[in-house]
């Protein structure tokens, strides 16, 4: 998987390496990633051409710990048409407080800056499916 990733990335920029790479190359590489502050919020999740599930969630929280694999499983089936950005609301405490997030997890589907939808709480991997087909196509 990942020497097939660089063959991706070296015929799409001419790149060998990938901490050379853009943020967006590597976003197109991987199905998912940690959003480290705003600014890469705006660049990686509201610039996205691809629709963004937004994964708010907390180390401490065990729901959140379950709940990852699951989604992290879900989007991966969907082989790029739709990425998976996670958000720790104790790190970024800015963004929780701007999406309304009371509690954790929350999931939240977004697409051209636009939230489409919104999952709270802990869900099987059936609900979570159809969330993710609702929105990767959009």
């Amino acid at each position: 998987m990942l020497r097939t990733g660089f063959r991706v990335l070296y015929k799409t920029t001419g790149r060998r390496s990938l901490s050379s790479a853009t943020a967006q190359e590597k976003a197109a590489i991987s199905p998912s990633f940690k959003v480290q502050d705003s600014n890469d919020f705006v660049e990686r999740v509201k610039k996205s051409k691809v629709p963004v599930i937004v994964d708010f969630f907390a180390t401490w929280c065990n729901p959140c710990r379950l709940l990852t694999p699951r989604i992290e499983q879900v989007v991966a089936e969907k082989q790029g048409k739709i990425v998976l950005a996670k958000v720790d609301i104790d790190e970024n405490t800015d963004l929780a407080l701007d999406y309304e997030v009371g509690s954790v997890p929350v999931l939240i589907a977004m697409k051209d800056g636009k939230v489409l939808g919104k999952l709270v709480g802990l869900q099987d991997t059936d609900k979570l499916r159809t969330f993710v087909n609702k929105y990767a196509d959009a």
